[in-house]
């Protein structure tokens, strides 16, 4: 797993529970390292181990714990990069919605190894939507469910999602926009300021 995920995971957890309680996480991970390194690429099991850890030793529910790090991963102000990098997928939140498809392809060009699991949204109805994604890692459906949330409120817009289990490598996440322009969106500014 590369390096950015797992330093994002370490940033949530310092962020929302402390220095301490990511110390516990990682001993309890049994990691060489207490600190990931952004640009690194890590074995694939690493992750996982430090999830459940982290909900072990946090006694938090796993759903809620990734849901949690999708919105942080929006919403916080050091974590602006990711943030940035959806926002150029519209100027709406249904634009957004659509631009999701290859937002695997525009994380690359960021970051030339860095490989998100694939998403495909299919619209049901003008207002109702379905997101598919596959992945091995299991748990990222709720992390896109923080993450949409974060970026609905973002664009201000109202949502309703549901997340709708996992089967094999596929999860799914049920959208339904109830309105596009309910409040006033966050600024954005294509170039990012000094």
């Amino acid at each position: 797993m590369h390096g950015l995920v797992n330093k994002a995971i370490e940033a949530f957890v310092i962020d929302t529970y402390g220095a301490k309680a990511w110390d516990a996480v990682a001993l309890a991970a049994d990691l060489d390292d207490p600190h990931f390194e952004a640009m690194m690429v890590y074995d694939h099991a690493i992750t996982p181990r430090v999830i459940d850890c982290a909900c072990k030793t946090l006694s938090a529910d796993k759903a809620d714990l990734l849901q949690n790090l999708g919105t942080y991963l929006v919403s916080q102000p050091s974590q602006q990069a990711v943030r940035r990098l959806l926002r150029f997928g519209g100027v709406d939140f249904s634009d957004f919605l659509y631009s999701l498809d290859d937002l695997s392809d525009r994380a690359r060009l960021a970051v030339a190894d860095l490989h998100l699991p694939k998403l495909e949204l299919r619209e049901h109805t003008s207002n109702q939507f379905s997101l598919t994604v596959r992945t091995d890692v299991d748990g990222f459906g709720h992390v896109l469910v923080g993450l949409l949330t974060a970026m609905a409120d973002d664009y201000g817009a109202l949502v309703m999602l549901e997340y709708g289990g996992r089967q094999g490598h596929i999860e799914t996440v049920a959208i339904a926009l109830l309105e596009s322009a309910f409040a006033e969106g966050n600024r954005f500014e294509l170039g990012a300021r000094a």
